[in-house]
């Protein structure tokens, strides 16, 4: 099944997932990369990031060209913040609507609290889907680095294949 990975990556924790990913399975990926960056620091880090994912922002997104018609499977992968999804993945989906429908998705998430669970229910519903076929879920994977969390990785892309 021909996949691509749509994702954001503000740490590069999400970008340290989707290689490992590559590595396993054959898919494409996307970088969403919004016009007006945030903040990875201190606490603008938190409270934009937080305040734009609670309130459902949709940021302009960098140019990208990519057919999603070649593709049968779509996989989200996203920071988690505020217990939700990040929101370039939001001006993706709401950009991409009718070229989604009919697809297989699955996502990952990275986050260093909780939240995931909450952050996959919501992604489906904006999506429009009740579920995914796959989920997950990465506390910190490239910052902190371990066995544990690379056969996360692991595990999950095998559920893809």
């Amino acid at each position: 099944m021909k996949t691509l990975i749509v994702y954001y990556t503000l740490e590069g924790n999400t970008e340290y997932a989707v290689e490992k990913i590559k590595d396993k399975i054959e898919a494409d990926s996307l970088k969403l990369i919004p016009k007006k960056a945030y903040s990875d620091k201190g606490f603008k880090k938190f409270f934009w990031g937080g305040k734009s994912a609670v309130f459902g922002d949709k940021p302009e997104l960098e140019d990208y060209s990519i057919d999603l018609s070649s593709y049968e499977r779509i996989v989200f992968g996203f920071p988690v913040w505020a217990g939700t999804f990040t929101p370039p993945l939001r001006t993706f989906i709401e950009n991409n609507k009718e070229a989604l429908s009919g697809k297989h998705f699955a996502s990952f998430a990275c986050q260093g609290g909780s939240g995931a669970e909450k952050a996959f229910d919501k992604l489906a519903k904006c999506i429009g889907i009740e579920s995914f076929e796959s989920t997950g879920i990465f506390i910190d994977p490239k910052e902190k680095q371990t066995e544990e969390t690379d056969a996360a990785i692991e595990a999950f892309a095998t559920s893809l294949n």
